[in-house]
Order: C-alpha cells, then sequence, then structure tokens
C-alpha cells in the first residue's frame, strides 16, 4: 500500500485532475483509494434522510449499509479532528491512496499549480514536494532556494528508490534534479502537463512511496 497526496491552491484543478487519473490508474492494473480533507461543515447525507435524522438526534457514529456500499459517519462533537495519519491507519489495503488536500503535510506530494490562479508554487518552500503538474512549467530557482529545492529532489529519489522495490516500480526516463559542481540546478523537479493523465500517472507511480514510510514521516513531523 502506497500513498501520494495532491497539494495545490484552490481552483488549481486537483479535484478534476484525480477523477481523469483514477480511470487510467485503474486501466494499469492499480486498485486506488482517495482520501480528500474537506470543509469543517461538509455533509455526507441529505437532511431528512434516516441516517441525518439520527445524526441530528446526537449519535455518535451512525452507520448506513446496502448491498452495493456502506458508509461510517463520526460525529467529533467537539472532539479533535483525526491526523492525517489516523485518516490512513483507518482504509482498508489497496494498491494506491490518493490524498488530496492536507497542503502542509509532511507527506509525499505532487503539486498542482494553473497559471490562472496568479499563486506562487508551492515547491520551493515545502521539501515534501517531489513532482510538479501544471499547464506552465515553474520557473529554475534562484540561488537562495537551491538548498531547499536539493531537498526536494532529495525525497523524490528517496521516494524513487522505494518504489523501484515495490510492485508499483516502472522504469522511467526523467530523473530527480541535481545540483552540479558549481552549486545550479541541473534540471526542474519532475514535471507533467495537466491535461496529459498518462504523463501524471507515471508521476505518481514513480513517486508514491510505502505507507509505512508516509506514516513515518507524519509523526516524526508532529515531533
Amino acid at each position: 500500500m502506497r500513498v501520494i497526496g495532491f497539494a495545490g491552491w484552490s481552483g488549481s484543478g486537483k479535484t478534476t485532475l484525480i477523477t481523469k487519473l483514477i480511470p487510467a490508474l485503474i486501466a494499469r492494473g492499480i486498485s486506488v483509494s482517495t482520501l480528500k480533507h474537506a470543509h469543517h461543515s461538509f455533509e455526507v447525507d441529505k437532511p431528512g434522510k434516516d441516517s441525518y435524522l439520527h445524526r441530528e438526534a446526537g449519535a455518535r457514529e451512525v452507520l448506513v449499509a446496502s448491498a452495493n456500499r456502506w458508509a461510517l459517519m463520526r460525529e467529533l462533537r467537539g472532539g479533535e479532528e483525526p491526523s492525517l495519519a489516523d485518516l490512513l491507519a483507518r482504509l482498508s489495503a489497496v494498491d494506491l491512496v490518493i490524498v488530496e488536500g492536507f497542503k502542509r503535510g509532511a507527506h509525499a506530494k505532487i503539486e498542482v499549480n494553473r497559471a490562472e490562479t496568479k499563486k506562487p508554487f508551492l515547491f520551493p518552500e515545502d521539501r515534501n514536494i517531489v513532482a510538479v503538474v501544471g499547464d506552465v512549467p515553474p520557473a529554475l530557482p534562484d540561488a537562495q532556494i537551491r538548498q531547499v529545492f536539493a531537498a526536494c529532489a532529495d525525497l523524490f529519489a528517496s521516494a524513487t528508490r522505494d518504489a523501484e522495490r515495490s510492485s508499483l516500480a516502472l522504469n522511467f526516463e526523467s530523473q530527480p534534479t541535481s545540483l552540479q559542481a558549481d552549486g545550479s540546478v541541473a534540471e526542474m523537479l519532475p514535471f507533467a502537463f495537466i491535461d496529459d493523465v498518462e504523463a501524471v500517472a507515471e508521476l505518481v507511480m514513480q513517486s508514491a512511496v510505502s505507507l509505512d514510510e508516509t506514516l513515518r514521516r507524519l509523526q516524526s513531523a508532529n515531533g
């Protein structure tokens, strides 16, 4: 079981991309689950439905089941929001979990950025960005952020080595960013155009990190 996140500013196109990406991954024989961070007030069921009335009456958990699916809803009732690590541990085993949101999490993430959002890239400041997807490739970083950029590349290289030992491993021509002898950046982080779903799928296959390693990073970041 491996994990990869998709992070980006609101309006960057994460959800649209993921809905196109899931069928492409399934076509490669990869079983996929998703985990999304939502707005505080999101609702799963509809007002007036029995399950909704049960929650409104004060039930802590409501489990709804049918011949096709089941869903468990838990009301926190003022309790602490579960962490990404807690949520990942609750998922059934699959080949790949795609995490949408949790932008500041310590898990490996692919950044989604579109020029029309007019938002800066996250990757120079976020050491957990391992690849970039967008409509315009990011510009080379300047000298002030080369050290952080190199750390991102190191994380990508580690993820790639990890992937090579897993059932998701494939051989790709793209290589992680590296520093030349003079300290300049030789290449960008791996990049794919947002409309090229197959190229994005390859980035995912390269960059996904094992669940154990993901949990270790999340726990380490939380001290």
